[in-house]
This record gives structure tokens, C-alpha cells and sequence, in this order.
């Protein structure tokens, strides 16, 4: 393993751990039922929401272009 195999293993933890943190807004019932709220449509994440969100995305950008690099070098 060289060095970026270690950077995309722990890339990817931190996304495993950054969604898990993640809360949603749907319910589980409403899938079954066909039903969808509209109720939380138009809220903006905000404070820690926020946050992850942005993170997320970071993480998951990094962990896809070091996938990349850690191909190339092999």
C-alpha cells in the first residue's frame, strides 16, 4: 500500500462518519405509503446542518480524486 491507499482509507471513513452524522427530513411511513410532506421544503440548513453538508461534499470530492491518484500510482 502506498501512501494514497492510507489517505482514501481514512477519506473514507470520515464520509461514512459525515453521513451517518446527517439527519433527514423524511419518513420512513411515507415511502411505503406514496404520501411526502412538503412541510420542511423551502428550510435551509443551517449551523451544524449546514456544516455537514458542506463537508460532505469536500470529503466525498477528495475521497473520488485520491481514488484517482491511488490508481494512477499503482
Amino acid at each position: 500500500m502506498n501512501f494514497a491507499d492510507y489517505i482514501v482509507l481514512v477519506l473514507g471513513l470520515l464520509l461514512i462518519v459525515a453521513v451517518a452524522l446527517q439527519t433527514s427530513s423524511d419518513n420512513v411511513a411515507d415511502a411505503f405509503s406514496g404520501e411526502k410532506s412538503d412541510l420542511f421544503k423551502n428550510s435551509k440548513a443551517r449551523g451544524l446542518e449546514l456544516f455537514l453538508m458542506r463537508f460532505t461534499a469536500v470529503i466525498s470530492l477528495l475521497f473520488v480524486g485520491m481514488v484517482v491518484v491511488s490508481i494512477l500510482t499503482h
